[in-house]
């Protein structure tokens, strides 16, 4: 059988499609294109990736003349290049958020469902470390003088009085440190390991001292000062109020 083209041309300059529909569809023609190029002068400055595919030619200019068109071209290539790296970016720091967030939220139901107090002090200090991926998490509380160095609970400290206020500052809720020594008073017998880490204040109650959450790493990349702290801050909240509830202590 003859495979013929069926597009009929009419003197109109439409055709008809080829589909069986019997639609008049509008030839586009070399004068169609040249117009619409011409109302539009800043076509390729938005499309520069398709002066490269449709080959248009440099310009030929004089000696010491500029060609504007290759400088705009490059311009715009290497724009698009560095929107693509962004892109990819934002797209690689998204996930890594999505994941925190949900070892966050993995940490705060682990912690509201502990069945006793001294449950969930383990959970925070043994298992929080696996759902957070980080190396070593301690709690530390400021009490008298004359106090016990350690409270009857691995992973749990005592602290002199205004040990956090030196170690965070007055009125602040956190310090993060990259490349250091750890401190005993906050990490025990493991604080040789520590080489990065974060405290978090406690407040627990207006009525009992401040107590802190400390995370650390043996990476002394893994925290630094310009990391974001608000889910930190998020859970230290958390623990406070579970803290508070188990305690029936007043805000």
């Amino acid at each position: 059988m003859d495979n013929k083209d069926n597009t009929k041309e009419a003197n109109d300059g439409t055709v008809t499609a080829p589909d069986g529909s019997g639609r008049q569809v509008k030839l586009i023609t070399a004068d169609d294109a040249i117009a619409y190029l011409k109302a539009h002068p800043d076509f390729f400055d938005k499309h520069a990736e398709l002066a490269t595919e449709l080959g248009i030619p440099p310009r030929v200019q004089g000696p010491g003349v500029i060609d504007m068109q290759q400088a705009i071209l490059k311009r715009l290539r290497s724009e698009i290049d560095r929107l693509k790296t962004e892109r990819t970016e934002i797209i690689a720091n998204s996930k890594q958020n999505q994941i925190v967030q949900n070892r966050i939220q993995a940490a705060v139901i682990s912690i509201i469902q502990a069945t006793t107090f001294e449950k969930m002090i383990h959970v925070v200090t043994h298992e929080l470390p696996d759902l957070l991926d980080v190396d070593f998490i301690t709690m530390a509380i400021e009490a008298n003088a004359d106090a016990p160095k350690r409270v009857p609970v691995r992973g749990v400290y005592v602290l002199a009085p205004g040990a956090i206020d030196a170690a965070i500052g007055p009125e602040k809720h956190a310090r993060l440190r990259s490349d250091i020594v750890g401190e005993e008073a906050f990490f025990g017998d493991i604080a040789r390991f520590v080489k990065s880490d974060v405290l978090m204040r406690l407040r627990v109650s207006s009525g009992s001292p401040d107590g802190v959450m400390c995370f650390g790493a043996r990476d002394p990349e893994a925290f630094g000062p310009d990391m974001s702290t608000e889910l930190l801050f998020y859970l230290a909240k958390v623990l406070e109020n579970t803290i508070r509830a188990w305690l029936d202590l007043p805000e």
